[in-house]
């Protein structure tokens, strides 16, 4: 094992930044080190690590970076310069032995005060394409984590290393389909399809499922099974959800969230979801086939280049919400729903498509720019 040292994490702001950035530092902790994270003041990030009083956490106060001439860019600087002397008073007192960015602007004045500190330090990028505050903040890193090699592009002139996108710790693991499907009240052995539109971005999906519902109740499996279907539908629409499987004789179980997403993902066959990376690694990780519709406003389109890397390696169908239509759509779940073969075969390339182990790659690369 190696020596015991402190580590920083700056992982706040967003799921999608803060779930992986707890999975290193689980990994870390387990291997006997000390590890503080540097979070942001949202409410997200207090909840979650309201599970994990082992870390020593300090909020920074961060904001995105407005446009250069807006008014709020002062504002800006202002306290990104309050977080950078944060950081150097956090840093001149833990003494870290190298620091980690999971992204987004929460992490530039992590990796500057590193920099300036001559502390060795990582920016880890999830997506398929860098968005703007992680293409600033490079240039101080010695060197970029990838999620998926087609990022690589983003960071010329960076040390780039794909390590994949590292999988949340308390996500589970596999169970029987029928176990997970009882769970739901569902049947345990008829088709399941798993609808999920992530914390942002699911009112499109739950729309278009609304519509095309009609379309899918008469489905039958070659054994002459009915569909039925999970679909988490994020905080508002649960109750129209609900009512309109309910009127189309569609079995379904639905609600905002599900805490025990292995659960959910044990027991489908398919999944219709955003393409946001976190979710994108726990389908690899789970090994199942999807239907992506990339949220439309993500920054640069970043979801839809998650999206395309899925296609290219033939783990997922992807659709653009804007021209969705949902008879095509319920036509083309049918379809995969009724070809178990070709659903094989996008599952074992979802499990190939991201690195395995990404938490302890992450971690190793800490441990060895340490020494």
């Amino acid at each position: 094992m190696a020596a015991h040292k402190q580590f920083v994490i700056a992982c706040g702001g967003t799921g999608g930044h803060l779930f992986p950035g707890l999975a290193v530092a689980e990994t870390l902790h387990e291997r006997g080190h000390e590890v503080l994270l540097l979070v942001s003041e949202k409410e997200i990030d207090a909840v979650a690590l309201r599970d994990h009083p082992e870390f020593r956490t300090e909020k920074l106060p961060s904001i995105g970076m407005p446009a250069v001439l807006s008014p709020a860019f002062l504002r800006f600087l202002k306290r990104s310069w309050e977080s950078l002397t944060t950081c150097r008073q956090l840093y001149s007192r833990y003494q870290p032995a190298a620091v980690l960015g999971m992204g987004g602007f929460t992490s530039a004045a992590p990796l500057l005060a590193a920099r300036l500190g001559g502390i060795p330090c990582f920016l880890h990028e999830s997506n398929a394409i860098a968005g703007r505050a992680n293409r600033f903040a490079a240039r101080w890193a010695n060197g970029v984590l990838l999620g998926l090699k087609t990022c690589e592009a983003s960071f010329p002139g960076s040390e780039c290393t794909v390590t994949g996108t590292p999988v949340r710790r308390d996500l589970g693991t596999l169970i029987s389909k029928g176990e997970a499907r009882s769970a739901f009240g569902l049947n345990p052995e008829h088709p399941t399809l798993l609808v999920m539109g992530g914390s942002q971005g699911a009112a499109g999906i739950n729309q278009l499922l609304f519509r095309s519902a009609a379309y899918i109740k008469d489905f039958r499996d070659e054994h002459g099974r009915p569909l039925q279907i999970i679909h988490l539908t994020g905080e508002r629409d649960d109750n129209l959800a609900a009512i309109n499987y309910q009127r189309e004789g569609v079995m379904a179980h639905v609600s905002p969230f599900h805490h025990r997403m292995s659960e959910a993902y044990s027991a489908a066959d398919l999944v219709v979801s955003r393409a946001g990376a976190a979710s994108l690694s726990e389908l690899s990780q789970f090994a199942l086939p999807s239907v992506l519709i990339p949220f439309p406003f993500a920054a640069e389109k970043h979801q839809h280049r998650n999206a395309e890397a899925f296609r290219d390696a033939g783990a997922a169908e992807v659709i653009e919400e804007k021209n969705a239509d949902p008879e095509a759509f319920a036509l083309m779940l049918c379809n995969l729903l009724a070809d178990e073969r070709r659903r094989e075969r996008m599952a074992a390339a979802s499990q190939t498509v991201l690195p395995r182990g990404a938490a302890e790659l992450v971690a190793n690369v800490l441990e060895e720019a340490s020494r």
